[in-house]
């Protein structure tokens, strides 16, 4: 599948929530750690890494759900409790949105996974790139080159 033409639309279940992504994700990613998987209440979360400059919240104000931890924020509607997006609390220019919040998620496909040593035995993405935790901060250019040359449209 090609990435969809930017901007595309996405929000929450109830609809007061509302974002714009108008440039391709770094990267298309599934996150099986124990927090993912009690916050979605699935085997894990699809996220879709954006850079800062290419997501706007366009309707709506969200509230901190989750941790209410000092190193992300989850973003939540406060209606319906769906959970939007991610940012860390230190700015490193990106944020990570929900894939399935998507107006059309159909062409969302996990390209890499984190966390795996926390997956749940049967759950399988099909990602190409495979991490027990976290990516180290300095592979991610490195990851984000390659994303880019084996997903772009």
């Amino acid at each position: 599948m090609t990435l969809p033409n930017f901007p595309i639309e996405g929000g929450c279940r109830c609809g007061r929530i509302s974002f714009r992504l108008s440039e391709a994700p770094w990267s298309e990613t599934a996150c099986h750690c124990h927090g993912c998987q009690k916050m979605t209440g699935s085997a894990f979360s699809t996220t879709l890494v954006m850079p800062l400059s290419g997501f706007e919240l366009i309707a709506g104000d969200t509230v901190i759900g989750g941790l209410h931890g000092e190193h992300v924020h989850h973003h939540h509607c406060d209606w319906c409790k769906s959970w939007v997006f991610t940012r860390p609390a230190s700015d490193l220019g990106f944020v990570n949105v929900r894939a399935t919040l998507l107006d059309d998620a159909s062409w969302f496909a996990p390209w890499m996974e984190t966390q795996t040593a926390e997956k749940l035995p049967w759950a399988t993405t099909g990602a190409r790139v495979s991490f027990d935790r976290f990516p180290a901060m300095e592979e991610y250019e490195g990851l984000i080159a390659r994303y880019r040359s084996e997903r772009a449209q």
